[in-house]
């Protein structure tokens, strides 16, 4: 049975009440001037929907008392359900009506009330007694809705209340959502308030109502309210970016009690408090990051690995200096951090002969390659950007969505974004490719004086590539595929791998040996400590080591929807210190008994399954409104080797060949027979990030070809 979550991470709305109980709730929403509660019937257009709202009313509360504040949100839907997979998703709930809020500087007891109600067709209304009728399973509780049919409604709301303290800024979670959901709403009401000391941010986009004001009789007190009627569902399919193309809003409040806390809020705050802030202008984004950006560092360690070093560019050496400093504040510290997590040494930090400086952030690294850029007088920006997924740089209203990038202006300029162990110069989030940004212009190394609109660069499928090459033999007598596979990977495709692939140990010794950095336990003076630390980090070691194998085959598992054995995994090369250098592993596993099926003395082989699982477009996919969105153009390379039994031969291999091309993408697929193996290679390629809907026919049909291809098979027959 699927069940309708009401996680409290996922609420939205928002009602307070002073005398907040159960009966004082219902009646906000369950009332007699209730103008839906005799809504019984759906427009004849909607009689072929699955289910349709017949009213959503969300609503959002920010109020203080004292030193404490109270975040309240509420939603309450009617919902008519006209088939029965409608009856299956609201036939259960699940939810938690006591929570621990950690807000501001204390811990508080949070409530959610949930009240349902069925309405049969013949007008009659069932209350649930939710209190009676809910059981708890760990930490939440659920409840089954019995009795549902066809034509019913179901009647619910949910009110949270979160109460915490604070004396300092505080910003809340921001919401971004769409006006539409899976069905249809036919009236939709979203209220808004709060008081003196909160601040916001909001805006309507794409078509979506503006917020309006509604007259409060206490000046201090601010309500707003967004209306809409008929609002369209959206299937919310693959590769589709619902904030960037359908109507939504978007808000944060912030609650800041002084001047002070104002200024320093990590948020693009209005001038006043009574103001609904709805643009990020320019010169907001100019004047919040010239304080927040400046050069800051001690560059000893820097020139100290610079002495007697000679580069082909000025470009070279600073990615040099990218890897030294990825290295000097960041991993040379990672086994200092796990040593301390596990609470095998104390406090290992105090090994190190100084305070180390270790960098959590990107803000931290661009502050201080700031510092080395000053220092040396090399022309630079501050980007300011945003993922496309949030829609245009001008459109940016939330702080948090903003991403800072250094770009450093050399004949061939240089980006430098994220900072983690895998991070590489000119490699930054994927979703900022090709988008437009806002360049912070630096005067002289040293101050923010102007700012410009730019447009950051793009990778192309030649830049992300896997090539995937998988060498197969069949062992008869066990009806076994013994399987060895290497991996290769490019660009964007490397980096969405390393980290899933890779822990510390895998890398952190290569580091080691790259910049003569004495690992952490070699700094240990006391011989008897040193034998009790490394006995009980080699232990640790292995026990990550195991639980990463163990979840290195369950992905392979899971790539192949089959069981594997004999599993195992090799780095052959991190790929961390160039961006043309490969993410490169192997794997050697078998599988028994599957993509194999025996056919008298002949043997049947789906070859094609060996190839990693490809896109499968179902037939309701095939008609699309939206356009669509990967991730960003990348190619796949296949070649699979497989050895033929001796005595046997491999019938069928025609259907192997495939060709598709169009402007989209491609996959071709072809296959040869040399000295009794049989090679079958393959390419697939996504030609762009974004392609518009009237060309998704075209992109099913490389698509499909791809997917058919691991559907094919070939015939052993016995000679």
């Amino acid at each position: 049975m699927k069940q309708k979550y009401l996680h409290l991470l996922l609420l939205i709305g928002t009602y307070c009440m002073t005398a907040q109980n159960k009966e004082e709730i219902k009646n906000f929403f369950w009332n007699s001037n209730d103008n839906y509660s005799k809504i019984i019937n759906v427009p004849e257009k909607y009689k072929n929907e699955s289910a349709v709202i017949i009213y959503k009313n969300e609503n959002y509360d920010f109020h203080k008392f004292g030193k404490s504040v109270t975040y309240t949100t509420s939603t309450r839907k009617r919902i008519k359900l006209q088939d029965q997979a409608a009856i299956t998703e609201f036939s259960e709930f699940s939810f938690r009506d006591k929570f621990y809020v950690k807000k501001g500087f204390s811990w508080k007891k949070g409530t959610l009330t949930l009240g349902i109600k069925i309405v049969k067709q013949d007008g009659k209304e069932i209350e649930i007694d939710v209190d009676k009728e809910s059981v708890t399973e760990d930490d939440s509780k659920k409840i089954a809705i019995s009795n549902l049919e066809v034509g019913d409604i179901i009647d619910f709301y949910f009110h949270s209340v979160e109460p915490f303290k604070s004396i300092e800024a505080f910003g809340f979670e921001p919401v971004e959502a769409t006006l539409g959901e899976n069905y249809p709403i036919l009236n939709l009401k979203m209220t808004f308030e709060t008081e003196n000391d909160f601040f916001v941010n909001f805006n309507s986009y794409n078509g979506a109502p503006e917020l309006k004001k509604i007259e409060t009789k206490k000046s201090s007190d601010r309500k707003y309210e967004l209306i809409a009627s008929d609002v369209a569902k959206n299937d919310f399919p693959r590769w589709f970016l619902p904030l960037v193309e359908l109507p939504c809003y978007k808000f944060q409040v912030f609650f800041a009690r002084s001047g002070k806390f104002e200024q320093r809020a990590d948020a693009f705050l209005p001038k006043d408090e009574s103001e609904i802030k709805k643009i990020v202008s320019k010169e907001d984004i100019l004047d919040f990051y010239t304080s927040k950006f400046y050069p800051n560092g001690n560059l000893n360690d820097v020139n100290d690995f610079l002495k007697d070093k000679k580069f082909a560019s000025e470009e070279e050496k600073l990615k040099e200096i990218y890897y030294f400093a990825r290295h000097q504040f960041y991993t040379r510290y990672i086994e200092a951090y796990v040593l301390g997590e596990t609470n095998i040494v104390a406090y290992p930090y105090h090994l190190y002969n100084s305070y180390p400086i270790f960098f959590n952030s990107e803000e931290q690294f661009i502050r201080y390659f700031m510092e080395y850029l000053k220092k040396n007088e090399i022309d630079y920006d501050i980007i300011v950007a945003t993922g496309r997924e949030n829609g245009p740089i001008k459109d940016i209203l939330i702080q948090q969505n903003a991403r800072v990038l250094l770009k450093i202006n050399t004949t061939n300029p240089l980006y430098f974004g994220n900072f983690t162990p895998y991070s590489l110069p000119n490699q930054f989030d994927t979703s900022l490719e090709n988008t437009n940004a806002y360049a912070l212009k630096v005067t002289k190394n040293k101050k923010v004086t102007d700012i410009e609109e730019i447009k950051l660069p793009g990778s192309t499928n030649q830049n992300n590539i896997s090539k995937v090459m998988l060498q197969t033999s069949f062992d008869i007598a066990s009806n076994t595929l013994n399987i060895s596979k290497t991996t290769s990977l490019f660009g964007n495709n490397k980096s969405f791998e390393q980290s899933n692939k890779m822990n510390f140990y895998d890398y952190i010794n290569e580091d080691y040996e790259r910049y003569q950095t004495t690992p952490l336990l070699e700094l240990v003076r006391n011989k008897k400590m040193k034998e009790k630390y490394k006995k009980e980090y080699d232990a640790l070691l292995s026990k990550l080591k195991d639980k990463q194998s163990e979840s290195l085959k369950n992905a392979t598992e899971k790539e192949y929807d089959v069981k594997v054995d004999n599993f195992s995994f090799t780095i052959l090369n991190t790929g961390r210190y160039s961006d043309t250098e490969p993410f490169e592993y192997k794997e050697n596993f078998s599988i028994k008994d599957n993509f194999i099926k025996k056919a008298g003395p002949n043997y049947i082989i789906e070859i094609g399954k060996l190839i990693d699982s490809q896109v499968e477009i179902s037939e309701k996919e095939h008609k699309r409104e939206n356009n669509i969105y990967t991730v960003f153009p990348r190619t796949f390379n296949y070649k699979i080797e497989f050895t033929i039994p001796e005595g046997y031969t491999a019938n069928g291999i025609e259907k192997l060949s495939k060709t598709i091309e169009n402007e989209t993408g491609s996959f071709i697929s072809t296959v040869t027979i040399t000295n009794n193996v049989l090679t079958l290679e393959a390419t697939k390629k996504y030609n762009h990030d974004y392609e518009p809907v009237s060309n998704w026919q075209k992109m099913i049909a490389f698509l499909d070809a791809a997917y058919q291809l691991t559907q094919e098979k070939i015939l052993l027959k016995k000679q």
